[in-house]
């Protein structure tokens, strides 16, 4: 594994988002002196939040699994859940789904729970066809996790390079990990409504389920075979904690820190125990450098640095110097609506539960529509959405007021980005919210169009203002060309101390994977290979 040349004591982390604090934590774990920089008032990155006058909520990812990683993240520091007060639950179910025809279908990791909501739902043989999926769900992830998800890679030839990794690729083939996931899903399902929550993860990858590759199973393997949890305090208390823990362990968090530039030198001193396989020669042909050599902020301080983890979203590298690669295709978008509805409104709703997945009768056509080629994208012409209600799972969440108590609420639709569909926003996201809620109001939700009172409106303008590649949070697509070892790499060429975390590079998209990239960055810092080791960490502050 190629790792970042020369000395590499003092690190830089810019953004204390998931995959920058979770670099942080592995770094100062291995006795680095780690400043993160952090342009908000808080940190949080795409799992932040959104602060009114009498309550928050989360602005960005609202689901959690594996949450096991954020232990390791924490571990690394030689801190706990309870070090930190991170208090996190399992939710069952998980999704709540409603269809068109009016059923309803439950979603729980537990595997007997889930054969018999099935078995109500759809009948016996569906059951049992769940069951088998299940367990080709669990050989995929198996087959992914230690050498695709958790690995890092210099070459598509690292696939190939062990005896082990060689193992895992034959048994993926064999599971038929490169065909296709829809196809894959109703081999086993003959229910569509179960076809439906067994992919509809795939747009997390940026794909239409019948184009996704199959081995994108690991996502549902995550929802609906791994668990959904959510955390007390809401999403943007995973990061609060990660911050408490790096803070408590000598790192130095700096919020309000908006990164003006990065300063680049042409030399590199090596040292012996450095290697890298495309050696530097000081400059690129551009003449710039190569090495970054500090850090410097809009308000003109500069923090001197030998490397630098850098979790900008790829739209954004070229303020850093970097350049990301041509013809990425994007993933789709989304339209998000936060605010507050009234409990007792919400208390008449047809479904009560923390995640409610409402599809529309359409399906092959809304992926047809949001994850379209350049210039062919449209809105929903039958909208599929997803309401979060955290408030149900934490009811410290709710909010009491004078005119009685009220619960935040997220409203979430997919939606084309920028690249796909080059709409204007500003006139057009507050006439679209209204269609939606109109939507909402007819399918049951009744009353959410008179009292849901919207405090932010998110749209693809919104993401693209913040940096965002095509306006979306998703980041780019997981085509075969734009995934696994032929991802944005995140040891970019031409750059010697300078490494990219987050879900643009590897492994991807997703709250997991992203904390992944960030222990992934530090590894290429560190030069560790293991995923377990302990004897590299020193002792830190208690």
């Amino acid at each position: 594994m190629r790792s970042v040349v020369g000395q590499t004591n003092r690190v830089v982390v810019i953004g204390a988002g998931l995959a920058g604090l979770a670099a942080a934590l592995h770094l100062r774990g291995a006795g680095r002196e780690v400043t993160v920089l952090e342009r908000a008032d808080h940190p949080g990155g795409r799992v932040g939040r959104y602060r009114f006058d009498d309550y928050e909520i989360d602005s960005g990812a609202t689901v959690l699994t594996m949450p096991e990683l954020i232990d390791e993240a924490l571990a690394a520091v030689g801190r706990t859940r309870d070090d930190v007060s991170l208090r996190i639950h399992r939710l069952a179910p998980a999704y709540h789904a409603r269809f068109a025809d009016g059923s309803d279908i439950r979603v729980f990791d537990d595997a007997g729970a889930m054969a018999a909501e099935v078995d109500r739902a759809c009948g016996p043989a569906e059951a049992r066809g769940y069951r088998r999926l299940r367990d080709w769900l669990d050989r995929i992830y198996a087959a992914e996790f230690d050498d695709f998800m958790d690995a890092n890679f210099d070459s598509p030839l690292d696939m190939v390079r062990t005896r082990r990794s060689r193992t895992a690729l034959t048994t993926l083939v064999r599971l038929g990990g490169f065909g296709r996931l829809g196809p894959r899903v109703r081999s086993y399902l003959g229910d569509e409504r179960l076809t439906r929550l067994f992919t509809f993860q795939a747009l997390y990858a940026g794909m239409a389920p019948d184009r996704a590759l199959a081995l994108y199973g690991a996502i549902p393997n995550m929802d609906t075979c791994q668990g959904v949890y959510f955390p007390e305090g809401g999403m943007r208390a995973i990061t609060t904690a990660l911050a408490e823990a790096f803070t408590a362990a000598g790192g130095q968090l700096v919020l309000g820190a908006e990164v003006d530039r990065i300063v680049y030198a042409r030399g590199v001193q090596r040292t012996p125990d450095r290697t890298d396989a495309n050696p530097s020669r000081g400059a690129d042909a551009r003449g710039r450098g190569r090495r970054a050599e500090a850090v410097h902020t809009t308000d003109g301080r500069g923090f001197p640095c030998d490397a630098v983890v850098l979790t900008a979203d790829l739209g954004s590298l070229p303020r850093f110097g970097l350049r990301a690669r041509r013809g990425l295709r994007a993933s789709p978008s989304a339209v998000v609506a936060h605010g507050t509805i009234p409990a007792e409104i919400a208390a008449r709703w047809p479904v009560q539960a923390h995640h409610t997945i409402d599809f529309g009768a359409a399906w092959a056509q809304t992926f047809a529509e949001i994850a379209a080629r350049p210039g062919r994208g449209q809105l929903m012409s039958d909208p599929s959405l997803l309401l979060t209600r955290p408030a149900l799972t934490d009811p410290g969440q709710f909010v009491d007021r004078a005119q009685g108590r009220f619960e935040p609420l997220s409203v979430l639709a997919p939606c084309p980005n920028l690249t796909a569909a080059p709409l204007d926003w500003d006139r057009l996201g507050p006439a679209y919210l209204n269609e939606l809620l109109t939507v909402l109001e007819q399918r049951g939700y009744t009353g959410i169009r008179e009292h849901f009172t919207v405090d932010h409106l998110d749209t693809p303008a919104t993401w693209a203002a913040q940096g965002m590649i095509a306006g979306t949070p998703f980041s780019v697509a997981h085509l075969f060309r734009q995934t696994g070892p032929f991802r944005s790499r995140n040891l970019p060429r031409g750059m010697d101390n300078v490494v990219l975390a987050g879900c643009g590079t590897t492994p991807g998209v997703g709250v997991p994977t992203t904390l992944l990239s960030g222990k992934l960055a530090a590894a290429r810092i560190t030069g560790d290979r293991t995923r377990s080791r302990t004897d590299h960490r020193v002792s830190v502050p208690t």
